[in-house]
């Protein structure tokens, strides 16, 4: 991608006043070597890891204990501890801040609205820690959420946390099964689900649904109810035929007054989430992660990548069942407000976020790629039509964002911000790369990588590689690398799932690229990689093209085994009233083939109604292939759409 000049750079008073440079003068003082940027801090920060997350600790201000050792096993992965004599606990760090300012505010679209101090945010988590206490739940216990995200769900999660006991969430919208699947395997003592939710205006009640759920959901001796279609005790009462223990929230807590909260301050490796994988292939995974490992990274890149300080608004859009709510959440450990939403990003209207960053002074915009594609679409302009003075920075994730959708960034919401595409994932909590707000943006390309990970691009031999394409990996070991899968008790499966392809390196299944500014383009999943003819090619780079055409709403492009061979299917959603003609699909191969290359272009194109995707907003490449090649999808629970599937069955035109 040939660029003669950035979409944006930072001024040197943003520079000189960012938390980066602040974090550079601060190691120096404690005797790094000269630094003279991000490029050269993250060198030292990899090549010395014991001082960079000492200092990280300091810098960041950890509430708790952080002992002798500082890294042990240091060249383990997995095997790695970081700062193994500490005792903290992560609800302490969360609440560190009092005081009247907001600390949670939440829309639900137009149907509902709320706002939490840090002293009604202390008196919640006080009163539902009494009660959880009270239900049973200590260290190591679970406990399990199907909820939106709203300020209840928060303070449980803290109240379980403080106790050392486990959290772990969903979304309402997932099914029985996909609930089961994740929930049942992990045995909480409490679960917890609201009485509803809305979406796209529509009142969406799941009585029934809990019906299925809480009966076979046999560990969970307490079920809690908690209002938000205001109908959480007549809920509760219809559970207790099955479980006489569920109790609709405000029952819960209604003999325990508020008072201070107890921490159970234990080691950084403690469990604090079970974050699962998507399970689109199979049963989803209980990936574990703790308490010290995600409290560093987030308050890293919250703190430096993001360069957010105390009283800045944080929004990211995202539900329960995706790690950015377990990101979001810890920016009350960098005593940010939090701006909660729930429900449709385009209702009532089209410009309901922008609504909301208008009127909250929003200091941080996170969401997703597609996100801000359908924006692009819709032909909003929102810098035009809202006050988006108070918006310092956009971030993206999910999928990779697109070129022409940084173009539509800076043209039509704000010249001048820090527009940051992060990848990471649900395996590691955090973000491999991520936005450097000391770094020129330039269109189409993750910044860097984040401070304290060893990443690089490696080809199927282990070579580092530059200006091609590879795998994405981690030679080193980071804090946030998961501590187990939950019902894995020989490790045989994380080994598997991270270290099989490179030993003692972290794989992460991503095809990547390093650019020739230091940053990088991620191409897509490495197992929804495309080989026609032996060569790889990654889906993004196909979507970056024929997603640009006014016509395309959106695509999806598998290998199909093909005559000893894999040959590339595309797959479009078209705008109404557009039809896949002899011209139109002409006009996708040739704008593939100019803006991508020959090989990227698809052997076969079909007009589909619908693309499946997970409950977090991904495409769903791997299920679509399965169907296609005849092969069972294991679990369509996990998608949002499963119906999506039958469209992509015995399709005529994948025959010949």
């Amino acid at each position: 991608m040939n660029q003669k000049q950035p979409l944006w750079a930072p001024s040197r008073e943003r520079v000189e006043a960012s938390a980066i440079h602040k974090f550079i003068g601060f190691v120096m003082d404690r005797g790094a070597p000269a630094l003279a940027g991000y490029d050269e801090l993250h060198a030292w920060s990899v090549a010395e890891p014991t001082a960079f997350w000492d200092a990280i600790w300091d810098f960041c201000g950890v509430v708790g204990e952080k002992g002798a050792r500082l890294i042990e096993n240091g060249d383990a992965m997995p095997g790695a501890e970081f700062f193994p004599d500490a005792k903290l606990n992560f609800a302490e760090n969360l609440l560190r801040r009092t005081g009247d300012g907001d600390a949670l505010v939440f829309r639900c679209e137009d149907k509902v609205e709320k706002r939490l101090s840090w002293d009604d945010l202390h008196a919640l988590v006080s009163r539902m820690q009494q009660a959880l206490k009270a239900a049973g739940v200590g260290v190591g216990d679970r406990v399990a959420a199907m909820m939106p995200n709203m300020p209840e769900t928060i303070a449980a999660m803290l109240a379980t946390v403080s106790l050392g006991g486990i959290w772990s969430s969903c979304s309402p919208d997932f099914g029985p099964q996909g609930v089961l699947d994740r929930f049942g395997q992990i045995e909480p003592k409490v679960f917890i689900a609201c009485d509803g939710y809305w979406y796209a205006g529509k009142r969406i009640e799941i009585a029934e649904k809990l019906g299925e759920i809480v009966p076979k959901l046999e560990s969970a001796s307490t079920v809690v109810i908690v209002p938000y279609l205001d109908v959480a005790k007549e809920v509760a009462a219809g559970l207790r035929k099955s479980n006489p223990g569920a109790v609709a929230l405000d029952d819960l807590i209604a003999p325990y007054e508020a008072g201070p909260i107890t921490y159970e301050r234990l080691s950084p490796t403690h469990p604090l989430y079970i974050l699962f994988s998507s399970g689109t292939t199979g049963i989803p995974k209980c990936i574990v992660h703790c308490a010290g490992g995600v409290l560093l990274q987030h308050l890293k890149e919250h703190s430096l990548n993001c360069d957010l300080n105390p009283g800045d608004r944080l929004f990211y859009f995202t539900t329960c069942g995706w790690m950015m709510w377990n990101w979001l959440v810890t920016g009350l450990a960098r005593e940010l407000t939090l701006l909660l939403f729930d429900g449709s990003p385009f209702a009532p209207t089209p410009t309901v976020l922008f609504d909301y960053a208008q009127d909250e002074r929003m200091t941080m915009f996170g969401t997703s790629a597609k996100y801000i594609d359908a924006l692009r679409k819709e032909g909003l302009k929102p810098g035009e039509t809202h006050d988006l003075s108070s918006l310092r920075v956009m971030t993206s994730t999910g999928s990779p964002l697109a070129p022409e959708s940084f173009d539509f960034v800076y043209a039509d919401i704000k010249s001048d911000i820090h527009l940051a595409s992060i990848s990471g994932g649900t395996d590691i909590a955090a973000c491999f790369v991520i936005g450097v707000p000391t770094k020129p943006v330039w269109k189409g390309e993750i910044q860097g990588p984040g401070l304290g990970m060893a990443v690089d691009v490696w080809d199927d031999e282990g070579r580092p590689v530059r200006g091609e394409k590879g795998e994405l990996v981690c030679t080193k070991p980071f804090p946030s690398m998961p501590v187990k899968f939950w019902n894995d008790p020989d490790g045989r499966k994380y080994h598997a799932a991270y270290f099989e392809r490179f030993d003692n390196v972290w794989c992460h299944g991503d095809f990547a690229e390093w650019t020739e500014h230091g940053g990088m383009i991620i191409h897509g999943r490495s197992d929804a990689t495309l080989n026609p003819g032996g060569v790889r090619i990654g889906t993004a780079e196909i979507y970056n093209q024929v997603e640009q055409m006014p016509e395309v709403i959106e695509s999806l492009a598998i290998g199909q085994s093909w005559d000893s061979d894999v040959r590339v299917v595309l797959f479009v959603r078209l705008a109404d009233g557009v039809e896949l003609d002899e011209a139109l699909e002409k006009s996708i191969k040739a704008r593939i083939r100019t803006g991508a290359s020959p090989r990227h272009v698809p052997a076969r194109i079909v007009a589909v109604d619908d693309i499946p995707r997970t409950k977090s907003g991904k495409i769903t490449e791997l299920a679509v292939r399965d169907v296609v090649h005849g092969r069972e999808v294991k679990n369509k629970e996990a998608l949002a759409n499963p119906e999506a599937l039958d469209l992509y069955r015995d399709l005529p035109q994948l025959t010949g």
